[in-house]
């Protein structure tokens, strides 16, 4: 706007400052063409990709910004105050390859579902949704495992079918729960 705005500093007769400014015509209209337009750069040469497949790739950003609000969200952990940079570089490391898990978790349950992508039975009003992580660890986390002794396995205690529907796009089979010799 600032291009469009003309303005003059003067006195009046008698000696006081005076101001008038206007706006160019010509300048808002050309400015005004180009409204909604914006430029977008790229490294792909132009034979590789039109202007159409530039935007998509670039309005397909939104998937990997999910991703750091998965990341920066609020950690199911208590704080942890580590004393060296070494520490805090493994604890980043560990941070990451947990949003990893989480991320192929919620890849495998949208990849087995048939159609759409989506299921029902994941919120209250039982409408079809596309299954997040977060929701996928949140049915997930209402899972109970019964102990077993050395004649009676363990036992998984399912307690929707929601549950069960999860532990079958994820291929858990859950008659073989594995706990470590005692």
């Amino acid at each position: 706007m600032v291009a469009c705005l003309h303005w003059q500093v003067g006195q009046d007769e008698n000696g006081r400052p005076t101001s008038q400014w206007h706006f160019d015509q010509e300048v808002v209209e050309a400015e005004a063409k180009a409204d909604g337009w914006y430029a977008l750069i790229t490294v792909l040469p132009a034979d590789e990709a039109d202007a159409t497949q530039v935007l998509v790739h670039c309005k397909g950003q939104g998937a990997v910004e999910r991703r750091y609000s998965d990341f920066k969200g609020p950690p199911a952990v208590t704080p942890l105050f580590v004393q060296s940079n070494r520490r805090a570089a493994a604890l980043i490391q560990v941070i990451c390859l947990a949003l990893l898990v989480f991320c192929l978790i919620e890849r495998q349950v949208r990849r087995a579902l048939d159609g759409d992508g989506k299921m029902a039975g994941l919120y209250p009003d039982n409408r079809r949704a596309r299954p997040t992580g977060r929701v996928v660890f949140y049915h997930l986390g209402e899972l109970t495992v019964r102990i077993g002794s050395a004649t009676d396995p363990a036992v998984v205690v399912i307690n929707c079918g929601v549950q069960l529907h999860l532990l079958v796009l994820l291929s858990v089979d859950i008659r073989r729960t594995r706990w470590p010799q005692t």
